[in-house]
């Protein structure tokens, strides 16, 4: 039978996945009874739902089916003519090198941190077959790709869990070019060894470089002292320690206080020693940012990493003096934002979330769970650290440039580009083949952010996500998507399938990943062109398997 779900799991009781019952995109589950309580009562999965039918009084009617005809003609209009690529991947239990003698037990894509990375060329197809064989259900979602519903990755919503032992073959037009990634959309699963960067490249490549990096940052706790990412949600849904500080909501952009700069803030601490068992806690007290406010992450995490090494025995990328190099940067951390720069050199900021911007120049940039940057950089001449701050929390990760001769880094080395403030999407615009057409908004979605750290209850509007959660949306309409955060806590907010105007209008960079600060409000519009049943959640892991998701739906 299926395993049991997560909560994302739960969200299957709509009338597109009942809908969709016996079709290919329902056959990840291999061997299920298909026998269980009704969604909806708090015992049943929507996976089960999904697969012994039901009727329309399982979920909301009137509703685009991820594999309906409207997904299947917007699939045929993106008339991917170009290559198929080809690609199988495993999701399996290993041992994990993290560098300086440190090996974890976790799950991974391979034997690798981060898995392979899978480039495509726009306007092409990509063809890959996942293969569980984990000891649960898992998923594959394409963060950032705007691609056929059926193949977004979310259990219960658009596709069924892949049962272990199972496996599921997506197969999908990529027709915009730009660094994206791929990870899990089961429980808390992201925050193991299951991620790898999806590169999708343009055949009329307009920028010039003669090297090209991908850097993923991580915050890494799998496998550590006996902890797990389940381990640690199961903690943080506990009350937090009697004296913590939870934090107080602040006007985004104002100091955190006397003692506030704009460089790197001082450590946080786990909020208790050991217990009786031995294990520490990972609950965070002190995570203190001048930007994001006094709660910037949730997580004590041992390790961050940079290409999945740590910090004392980083990757090296090499290079010549003078080399125009682009990095890709993924931020695929589960709780962490990262402020990163390059020791001695310039950031020329050319993309963020896969679409280009006019080109900006900065010391450092500040990259939320789940965003993108490409910059590029002339190397210098020498051995130069690339660090990233996991912000608020006051430990780092390290990669290293070699270009010539020099003293290597240390894991403590902090160049000064991070004294200065980082820079962050709002400050950029986009290039004009970016742009969104200026247009009045046909409708506006208001979404409250809502939730404290002393009870764990993150959601939207004050409820965490039910199965038959729907915004409705129209296709063709302008949608304006109107954020506003009622917590002291900062999000990272994600919509699936589309990208979005910073700032409404056209005048924001475009995005699929923003940071909302404490108090603060997103305005974000996008156009409704996608048609399906599209989730947008925090990418903080811990807040939106908590209940800090929904879902739009396009109406029939």
């Amino acid at each position: 039978m299926c395993p049991h779900p997560t909560r994302r799991a739960v969200l299957g009781a709509s009338a597109a996945a009942v809908a969709a019952a016996g079709s290919g995109l329902l056959a990840g589950c291999a061997g299920s009874s298909g026998r269980g309580p009704r969604p909806g009562t708090g015992v049943g999965t929507g996976h089960a739902a999904a697969h012994h039918g039901g009727s329309a009084a399982d979920g909301p009617t009137g509703y685009v089916d991820p594999a309906g005809p409207e997904v299947k003609a917007a699939e045929a209009a993106r008339k991917a003519a170009g290559p198929v690529t080809e690609v199988k991947l495993t999701a399996a239990a290993t041992t994990l090198d993290l560098g300086g003698g440190r090996t974890v037990r976790s799950w991974a894509y391979g034997d690798r941190l981060p898995g392979k990375e899978v480039r495509v060329t726009a306007g092409g197809t990509l063809a890959l077959t996942l293969a569980n064989n984990l000891p649960e259900a898992t998923s594959m979602h394409w963060h950032g790709l705007s691609l056929r519903n059926d193949m977004d990755g979310v259990p219960g919503l658009t596709q069924r869990d892949i049962a272990a032992g199972g496996s599921f073959a997506y197969r999908f037009a990529v027709t915009h070019p730009g660094t994206y990634w791929f990870h899990p959309h089961t429980g808390v699963q992201q925050d193991r060894g299951l991620y790898a960067p999806l590169i999708v490249e343009d055949p009329k490549e307009p920028l010039s470089y003669d090297k090209e990096w991908v850097v993923v940052l991580d915050d890494w706790i799998d496998g550590v002292g006996g902890a797990t990412p389940d381990a640690v949600l199961a903690e943080l849904r506990k009350r937090r320690p009697e004296g913590h500080a939870h934090g107080k909501a602040r006007t985004p952009g104002t100091p955190a206080g006397p003692s506030a700069s704009a460089g790197p803030s001082a450590p946080a601490t786990p909020a208790a020693k050991p217990g009786a068992t031995g294990v520490p806690s990972h609950l965070l007290v002190g995570a203190d940012s001048d930007i994001l406010g006094e709660e910037a992450g949730d997580v004590a995490y041992p390790y961050y990493l940079v290409n999945g090494r740590v910090a004392d025995d980083p990757s090296v990328f090499t290079a010549r003096p003078g080399d125009r190099i682009r990095l890709r940067i993924i931020n695929a951390g589960g709780d962490t934002a990262f402020r990163l720069a390059l020791g001695g050199h310039e950031l020329t900021v050319t993309h963020t979330d896969g679409f280009p911007v006019e080109h900006a120049t900065t010391g450092s940039l500040l990259l939320a769970m789940g965003e993108r940057y490409d910059v590029l950089v002339t190397a210098g001449d020498g051995v130069f650290p690339l660090t990233a701050l996991a912000e608020g929390k006051g430990k780092s990760a390290l990669a290293v440039l070699r270009t010539g001769s020099g003293t290597a880094p240390t894991a403590g080395t902090r160049p000064t580009e991070l004294d200065g403030p980082p820079l962050m999407a709002d400050a950029l615009k986009p290039a004009e083949s970016a742009a969104l057409a200026p247009r009045e908004p046909d409708r506006t979605v208001q979404l409250r952010l809502t939730g404290s750290m002393s009870r764990y209850n993150w959601a939207f509007d004050g409820a965490p996500y039910t199965p038959d959660q729907r915004h409705p949306v129209k296709a063709g309409e302008r949608v304006r998507l109107e954020f506003r955060n009622a917590t002291p806590m900062w999000h990272p907010l994600h919509l699936h399938g589309h990208t979005f105007a910073l700032g409404g209008g056209a005048g924001g960079a475009r995005k699929d990943t923003s940071i909302l600060l404490p108090g603060g409000t997103l305005t974000a519009d996008f156009d409704a062109d996608n048609p399906g049943l599209w989730m947008t959640h925090c990418h903080n892991v811990y807040h939106s398997e908590s209940g800090m998701m929904t879902v739009l739906g396009y109406q029939l």
